[in-house]
């Protein structure tokens, strides 16, 4: 396999990675109006599942009537979700020489367990609930896996052509 090969498919599953950040930090901001429309369609309107979203509804609702200052906070949510995109383009341009930002992004993936079911059993979130949160560490680790394999296999193509290079030189130059 080719270092053009290797970084065409890197590019790839990382294109798919940001896209994938960005898309769930800008659904963070019209949370309330995402889960209004989630209720009004959602089949089962007596599954503890439902009844967990129409809990979070009206109290999302209630808290954008009274204090919607603190939906500030989805904003800022959102906003680092789409920095954290950013920093992507680093291994983007150049996986070899940014596989920090790979391995930083698989720390957090891996991270969001311990916090989801942490942190979602001291504030009461269902079982069920951390459990979808945990995929998204789950689901976002599989493409950083693969885009660390393929950098680390790059890296050693490129050494190789280096090496080679450097042989080649040396010999012009003896001549």
């Amino acid at each position: 396999m080719s270092t053009v090969t290797l970084q065409k498919s890197i590019r790839r599953w990382l294109i798919f990675f940001i896209v994938a950040l960005i898309l769930s930090g800008i659904t963070a901001s019209p949370i309330e109006t995402e889960l209004r429309w989630v209720c009004s369609w959602w089949p089962e309107n007596d599954s503890s599942f439902y009844l967990w979203l129409l809990k979070c509804y009206n109290a999302i609702r209630d808290i954008n009537q009274k204090y919607p200052f603190l939906a500030y906070g989805y904003d800022w949510l959102a906003f680092a979700h789409i920095v954290i995109a950013i920093a992507f383009i680093g291994p983007l341009k150049d996986p070899v020489k940014n596989i920090w930002v790979i391995e930083f992004g698989s720390i957090a993936c891996i991270l969001i367990i311990p916090l989801a079911l942490i942190a979602g059993e001291v504030r009461g979130i269902p079982m069920y609930w951390r459990i979808l949160d945990c995929s998204f560490g789950i689901i976002g680790i599989i493409p950083l896996t693969i885009c660390y394999n393929k950098t680390k296999k790059m890296e050693l193509l490129q050494n190789e052509q280096n090496k080679a290079l450097k042989k080649t030189l040396a010999q012009r130059l003896s001549v």
